[in-house]
Parts: C-alpha cells; structure tokens; sequence
C-alpha cells in the first residue's frame, strides 16, 4: 500500500505529462468480419423481360456469387472511375477532340461480357470506353490513349472513338456503321464453322438507319449467330427516344427476329438475358435483338453539358434509384455476400489504380512523326505511304 502511495506521489511530482506516459494506452479494437461470415451466393428476383416471337423468355431470378459480385463490383467501379478522371483531364484540356463517357450505363457492358466467353466478338460504337476495359485493355493503356500517348492500345492514333482489343473491334465513329460490319464477323463465325457468336451494338440513336433493316434482313436470311444490341439511354444526342422515332421498341425492330427488352441498369437482368440470347444464338437459330434500357449520366458528349434537354433533378432521380453499382453494392450488404467495409477497401483500391494510370497517360511520350503510317495493315511487308505532300514519304509497319 504503501508503495502504490508514494508511486502515485511521485507521479503527481512529476507533472501530468508523466503520469499520462504512465498510464495503460487503450486500444480501439474495430470488429472485422471473417470471410467465413458472407454467404457463399445468394438467388435474386429479376425483372422479367418484354418478349417479341418468343414463347418463353430469360429467368426471372439469377444466383450471384460472392466471388462474381466483387469482381463485377470492381469492374464496374472502375468504369465508373476512369470515366470521372477522363471528364477532369478534358476539362484540363489534356485530353482534346471528341470524348463520349460511359458512367451510368456499367451494367451494360459489364453484364455482357459476364454471359460470353472470352473468345466470342464485340463490336460498338463510339461509346466505347467500358467495352475496352472488359474486353481486356488495361486503364492505363485506355487513358493513354485518351491523351494520344504511344502507350495507348491504339498507339496514341486512334483517341476516344478507335480502341481495339482481342476480339474487340472497337469503337466506330460513323453512327450505325458497325452492325454490318457485326453482321460480318458473325458470318465468319459460322463460315469458319466455330462456335462463337458476335454481340453487336448500336444507341437508339442509331436505330432508324437503313443500314441497320439491311442487315437484319441478311442476318435473318443467313440464320448468323449474332445478337443486335440496342442501347437505349433514352436521348440520341439531344434528342429524346420520344421525339425521334415512331416506335421506340427497339427490340421489336427487327419484326421477323425475336427480340428481348432488357432492364440495362441491372447487371443480372443483363448477364442473364445475354446467357439466353447466346444460347438461341449458338444454336443455329440465327439472331435475336436485345433492347437495354439504360440510361447516361454525362452528355452526348463532353461538349454537351446534358441538360438543356433534360434536367438536373431527372438525372438525380435516376442515380438515386436506378445506379447500376448501388444496386449491385445493396444486394451484397443485405444479403451477408460483403461487407461496406470491404467495398470501401475495393473502392480505395480502384481509385489508387485510377490515379497511377492517369499519371502514366499525362507523362508517356507522344507518338514520333515517324510512325504515323504504321499499323494499316497486319503482317503485310513494310511499304510507302505518301504524306502531305508527294515528297513526304512515310514508312508503314504491320
């Protein structure tokens, strides 16, 4: 007792920065859950689909993985990240030209690449930033290309609208332009007598031209394993559905090709509508059409602010409702399959990769004068190509 007194003293004496120093350091102890915690799946009621000459549709419940909901969390997050980095370095004037963001329709491109395999084709128009990613770019070599560096997958020559990976085919500038040409690799596919399908898409936008009811019809009349993809986000530039076409069916477009209404803001209504339209596809009973209600948060494009012909609170109501990520993140946390918190980590994670793939594509050089006729042809001689003038002559490499 006696020395328990005199310690204490002696503490007292020595001022209250010593007996601070002397005191037990208490730790904040923050609960962890297990991986043993989350359920290993978990089954969902979908939304069921609209059906055009179809008896019997997609399912209308999906099971989900705990391993599949994070990655498609990831992925999607990090469509969703780049494509905010990609808005910060236009408005910085490093990335110029024709720049058109993919940040609301991630269920999409994410959903459909869950349904096929990695040898099936993809073709798409000039919103093509997310189909890149999960076709296998790396966000540094998307973002490189962005800013027309040599690192990008196209070399720094192709920009925004021109990107292209193994069994992707981009990115088209000419609206409409790539469903014949969809039509045309899913003609090889069944030419060369593979079991492959190619995923076709075009914006509604797109759907009134021509050249769209040209191919349907050879599509049809060839039974090719294609699927002609709509996505519908509602406004053709600046135009909404409404305005612009006499039907907005979009999946009833194709009249004598069974066609599909997809919820495009919910990844497992896609993934599961896909799985259905490859099955039909692979099959041998030609092509089906899949309209994806969906929905952009940008503008058309980086020039179009977005909202002289929409407004702010539709845009809010939207992302309140419908974020194709929050879904995904509410059905995971209610259903035990993650945690916020380990979302969270997965969101510091994609922001870290982000920033590093930002700070490659803003320092990696610019492509040498020199390489401006390379990559015309593949694995063709090197051979001449004329410049600006006749007596500049550049050097193309396959």
């Amino acid at each position: 007792m006696r020395k328990m007194l005199l310690a204490a003293l002696s503490r007292v004496l020595q001022g209250p920065a010593a007996a601070a120093a002397a005191r037990p350091v208490s730790r904040v102890v923050v609960a962890s859950r297990n991986y043993a915690d989350f359920a290993s799946e978990a089954t969902f009621d979908i939304k069921k689909c609209d059906l055009h000459r179809l008896e019997e549709g997609p399912p209308v419940t999906a099971v989900l993985t705990r391993e599949e909901g994070l990655h498609y969390y990831r992925t999607m997050q990090t469509i969703r990240r780049m494509e905010l980095k990609s808005d910060q370095l236009y408005k910085q004037k490093i990335i110029r030209g024709f720049c058109h963001l993919y940040d609301g329709q991630e269920a999409c491109c994410v959903g459909l690449e869950a349904a096929i395999n990695p040898t099936d084709h993809v073709i798409t128009a000039y919103r093509a930033h997310g189909y890149a990613y999960t076709r296998g770019t790396a966000v540094r070599e998307i973002l490189a290309e962005l800013t027309g560096r040599k690192g990008g997958c196209a070399k720094g020559k192709g920009g925004s609208m021109h990107m292209y990976a193994h069994h992707f085919y981009g990115g088209n500038g000419i609206v409409g332009a790539q469903v014949p040409l969809g039509a045309g690799i899913a003609l090889a596919c069944k030419y060369f007598g593979k079991d492959e399908i190619c995923l076709t898409l075009y914006g509604d936008g797109a759907a009134n031209q021509g050249q769209i009811f040209e191919t349907y019809n050879m599509a049809a009349l060839w039974k090719l394993p294609c699927i002609f993809i709509c996505e519908n986000n509602r406004y053709g530039m600046g135009t909404s559905v409404e305005r612009a076409a006499a039907s907005t069916d979009y999946y009833k477009r194709g009249d004598y090709i069974p066609g599909i209404r997809v919820d495009g803001m919910d990844i497992l209504c896609v993934r599961e509508a896909t799985k259905f339209a490859a099955e039909h596809c692979r099959s041998g009973k030609g092509p089906m059409l899949m309209e994806l209600q969906t929905y952009r948060y940008h503008g058309h494009s980086m020039s179009d602010p977005g909202i002289s012909y929409r407004t702010r609170e539709e845009i809010q109501e939207v992302r309140s409702k419908s974020d194709p990520i929050t879904l995904l993140k509410d059905r995971m946390v209610n259903n035990s399959l993650s945690s916020v918190e380990e979302l969270k980590e997965i969101d510091v994670e994609v922001r870290k990769e982000i920033e590093e793939a930002a700070q490659f594509a803003t320092t990696d050089p610019e492509p040498p004068l020199e390489e401006l006729g390379n990559h015309i042809y593949k694995n063709e001689p090197p051979f001449e190509v004329r410049g600006p003038s006749q007596w500049i002559k550049y050097k193309s490499v396959g």
